[in-house]
């Protein structure tokens, strides 16, 4: 028997910011009351994703209200489909994602608007908690 994966629904509320590539770093990002933040850079940009209210106002592309749930790891790099199951289940209720891994596990952002939707999604093939 298998066990289900779990996700916890995080509380956080996230932005999704992005800066021209030739932009410096962030700093901005990291400041001690940071919980949960990710900074990507590629030639193209700096995607940033972290909460809301550390983003100043001179950052004018950016996608607010995203919540968070987190797959209870770590997750081994040889397990496939984990993402796939997951989002495939949120696409076909019409749910748009932000996904973001890290070396232990997978964590998948949904608008809050969708949040109670994507947990009845969710909750019908993973176990799905809040995580105060």
């Amino acid at each position: 028997m298998t066990v289900p994966l779990t996700l916890s629904l995080l509380d956080d509320r996230l932005a999704v910011v992005r800066l021209d590539a030739d932009a410096p770093f962030p700093a901005w990002v990291n400041h001690a009351e940071a919980t949960f933040w990710s900074i990507t850079r590629t030639r193209e940009e700096w995607s940033i994703v972290c909460d809301q209210h550390s983003v100043p106002p001179s950052c004018d592309r950016i996608e607010r209200d995203w919540r968070v749930f987190r797959l209870q790891g770590p997750i081994a790099f040889s397990m496939t489909g984990v993402i796939a199951g997951i989002t495939a289940a949120l696409s076909a209720a019409g749910i748009p994602v932000f996904v973001l891994s890290t070396f232990d596990t997978d964590y998948v952002l949904v608008k809050d608007a969708h949040v109670t939707r994507a947990v009845e999604v969710l909750g019908g093939r993973y176990v799905v908690k809040a995580d105060r």
